[in-house]
């Protein structure tokens, strides 16, 4: 009995010693820079002088600050065009890819390869993809007598049209991801459920409504939650594409957030639209946990 205590003790140290460096990495690199910001927010900073304690002006400042609504209203139109989308077109491509035909491997491939791309070199690619007069887009669509010289869309100059940009270009660098997962997941179902059901008299369509969808839903479930959270972030494409224009109708809620702190030195401000940003995605991971364990209980 003895002995079994002291072996158990052993086991509980020993993991205790390969836990210990994750858990000192992820303090110093994850939970002391949390605490901090919000030391931060509560704070008016420009990074040169002493931090001054202002309590919560720095949160109430945002309810009248018509630029953070704004950019929170234009990230949020970005997530209920954009999030769908991806959840949708990655499910399809991952249909196709999972069929038994010889070019599959190929059809993968080419669906995840621009996402090996960095952010920069997509965003660059899709700006010169869709720029007028000498685009490819604009190419493709004069060649076929859509528009002409003097009708040609200018992609940059619309806010529509700029969205339009934004959203293709982003389903088109990201989708690859979120098309591996639902492969991972349409491969473990039983081919032999599948042939069942064909013997049965189950057309296509409703092996995949009947039961390929439903098996594939805590899936779904979890590539919408990783692509909302996903789009609530975008940053990146939209200041290389646009820079948030034309006139800031496109400008994200982070680009906001990376213009008061590393343009007007406002740290204290930028921190707590961070927090703000932080607070909204973990209602809606909460949100969606909640719908899928309701789902999954019935």
């Amino acid at each position: 009995m003895h002995s079994m205590k002291q072996r158990k003790r052993r086991q509980t140290a020993t993991a205790l010693l390969f836990i210990l460096p994750f858990f000192i990495l992820f303090t110093v690199f994850t939970v002391y820079p949390i605490i901090q910001g919000v030391w931060v927010s509560l704070n008016k900073w420009s990074m040169m002088g002493r931090q001054k304690y202002i309590g919560l002006e720095n949160f109430e400042k945002l309810f009248s600050d018509s630029k953070f609504w704004a950019s929170l209203r234009n990230t949020c139109f970005f997530v209920v065009v954009c999030a769908p989308l991806i959840v949708v077109i990655a499910l399809a491509l991952a249909i196709l890819a999972n069929r038994p035909v010889k070019y599959r491997k190929f059809l993968r491939v080419s669906y995840y390869l621009p996402g090996v791309l960095s952010v920069s070199v997509a965003s660059f690619v899709s700006k010169y993809t869709f720029a007028p007069y000498r685009g490819f887009v604009n190419g493709v669509l004069k060649y076929f007598g859509l528009v002409t010289t003097t009708t040609e869309p200018l992609w940059f100059m619309s806010t529509r049209l700029s969205w339009v940009v934004i959203v293709i270009m982003t389903i088109w660098w990201t989708v690859g991801f979120p098309m591996l997962l639902y492969l991972a997941a349409l491969q473990d179902i039983s081919t032999e459920v599948m042939e069942a059901a064909a013997v049965d008299g189950a057309t296509p369509g409703q092996q995949l409504f009947q039961i390929t969808l439903p098996l594939l839903r805590p899936t779904i479930f979890l590539v919408t939650m990783l692509q909302i959270i996903a789009c609530f972030k975008v940053f990146g494409q939209i200041r290389l594409i646009t820079g948030g224009g034309p006139a800031n109708t496109t400008r994200p809620l982070i680009q906001y957030i990376y213009e008061q702190a590393f343009d007007k030195n406002k740290l204290g401000y930028a921190a707590a639209m961070s927090y703000i940003l932080f607070a909204i995605l973990v209602v809606c991971t909460l949100v969606q946990l909640r719908l899928q364990k309701g789902d999954d209980g019935r």
